[in-house]
């Protein structure tokens, strides 16, 4: 079962819980304000299945790496990719994800002006969508009022990010399935993205709620609508 956690000493952050109601998208509708959870986990743990589970249970949800893959196709900031990595790192004109990856991984100064780069952006499409979930305007798959807004943010607690959220969820799984499920995707647990991560046991500590994705889809879609049914109360 989905276990709840009082959150530890966090990161401090300077970003700001996003605001109840909305701007250029309209106020909010009326009735309870739609709770804004960030998720979570390791590599391997199964984040995304969960985002999925959620999106079928009714929660609008966004994952920032696909925030990512869409800005990728901006053509000044490939241009700032190619000046700063070099051209193969924009071959034929389109990112390479893995020699942006190996590039800005490979030192503190690549990795910090890649996120320097990207966060501001990420941080600004999901407020924006935010405000359109909480304004009406972005519905749940069977176009109901959304039960939360769940958005997938890999390194959530190392960005120091807990603070904007309502809620936390952590996704983990044993470490040998989480090192199969890496492998399946070409990726091994100790690469060096994954270097940066806290350890899962650290992010299930620090998150407010935590499901274990060991088992059938069917055991996580039950825990999810377990806690979607707690940030309703």
């Amino acid at each position: 079962m989905a276990r709840a956690r009082e959150a530890r000493t966090a990161t401090p952050s300077r970003r700001k819980r996003p605001p109840k109601t909305t701007s250029s998208e309209g106020v909010a509708e009326p009735g309870p304000v739609v709770p804004f959870i960030g998720l979570t986990g390791g590599m391997g743990a199964g984040k995304s299945t969960a985002l999925a589970v959620l999106e079928r249970l009714g929660a609008a949800v966004l994952s920032t790496d696909a925030i990512v893959h869409e800005l990728y196709e901006d053509e000044e900031l490939r241009e700032a990719l190619r000046e700063r990595f070099g051209a193969q790192a924009v071959p034929g004109g389109r990112v390479d994800r893995a020699a942006v990856a190996a590039r800005a991984f490979a030192s503190e100064e690549d990795r910090a002006w890649l996120e320097a780069l990207l966060w501001p952006l990420v941080g600004g499409r999901v407020l924006a969508w935010l405000q359109r979930v909480r304004a009406g305007s972005e519905r749940a798959c069977n176009g109901a009022r959304p039960r939360a807004a769940v958005v997938e943010v890999p390194l959530l607690f190392e960005a120091g990010m807990e603070e904007v959220f309502d809620a936390t969820i952590a996704v983990v799984a044993r470490e040998e399935l989480r090192r199969e499920r890496a492998a399946r995707r070409g990726h091994a647990l100790e690469d060096e993205r994954a270097a940066r991560q806290l350890a899962q046991d650290a992010k299930a500590q620090r998150a407010t709620f935590v499901v274990h994705n060991d088992g059938s889809e069917l055991a996580l879609e039950r825990e999810l609508s377990e806690i979607l049914a707690k940030l309703a109360r």
